[in-house]
């Protein structure tokens, strides 16, 4: 009867093992525990330190791999570095300097260095150098080509203001010219008018226009440039033909 009891019970009667096989599961992965310190000290526990040396020896080895390529780096460098000075030591003797100091040392002796006078005379050699080679020149050159370059442009300036058009303003006038009577002669009287000749005065095309009772004016046609001749001034001229001219008036004035 108690047998059929248990045996319609859950009981879980090897629950040990699978305690046991969780704990050495956790035991591989994070290490041995506190309370499993005796059971580490056994034979098994040996395989620990062999799997450190082995990764130790792989980095290290890593390590040498790359320390050989960093030293094949620095030599290429290094080799680099010596053919860019020899480069450079052959450029500085291409240059015109170093041709002009050149000869002074060579024919200089350790001996005369020594003495006193050929110091003395060093730095007149020296000044006389710097004078020939003069690598920024004087000021004095500089303000004559200065003053040279600012002539040059003064007269292209005015050679092309020169060969630019002026533009002139100028204005179409027409003139009401009125005679004494019917009796005028107004042939005269525009040959009197056409006779006025001014700088900037052209005369155009004229007609007459009849006015009452038999008499007719003159209408004529001038352009004039305005800083040269105006209004004034022609009816001033063609008023002084007093014996044909009664009147001038202005009948059109347009800018042109």
């Amino acid at each position: 009867m108690a047998t059929n009891f248990l045996v319609h019970e859950k009981i879980w009667f090897d629950k040990f093992k699978y305690d046991d096989a969780e704990r050495k599961f956790y035991e591989q992965m994070n290490g041995p525990v506190a309370g499993s310190s005796r059971q580490s000290s056994g034979p098994g526990a040996s395989s620990g330190p062999s799997g450190d040396h082995s990764e130790l020896a792989v980095r290290i080895a890593s390590l040498e791999v790359e320390n050989q390529s960093l030293r094949g780096v620095v030599q290429d460098l290094q080799q680099a570095v010596s053919r860019l000075e020899a480069r450079l030591s052959v450029l500085e003797k291409s240059s015109p300097a170093y041709r002009a100091t050149a000869p002074q040392t060579q024919h200089v002796s350790p001996m005369r260095q020594a003495e006193p006078p050929v110091r003395k005379a060093a730095p007149a050699a020296e000044d006389d150098e710097d004078d020939a080679i003069d690598l920024f020149g004087s000021d004095e050159e500089e303000d004559k080509e200065a003053a040279r370059l600012r002539a040059e442009r003064l007269r292209q300036y005015a050679e092309k203001k020169a060969k630019k058009a002026v533009l002139v303003a100028k204005s179409s006038i027409l003139l009401d010219v009125k005679p004494w009577d019917d009796e005028t002669d107004m042939a005269q009287l525009e040959a009197c008018v056409r006779s006025i000749q001014l700088d900037g005065l052209t005369w155009g095309g004229s007609k007459l226009v009849p006015v009452g009772y038999g008499i007719r004016k003159l209408q004529i046609q001038c352009v004039v440039e305005d800083d040269k001749v105006g209004t004034d001034l022609l009816e001033e001229e063609i008023t002084k033909f007093e014996e044909h001219v009664q009147s001038v008036d202005i009948a059109a004035f347009n800018k042109i």
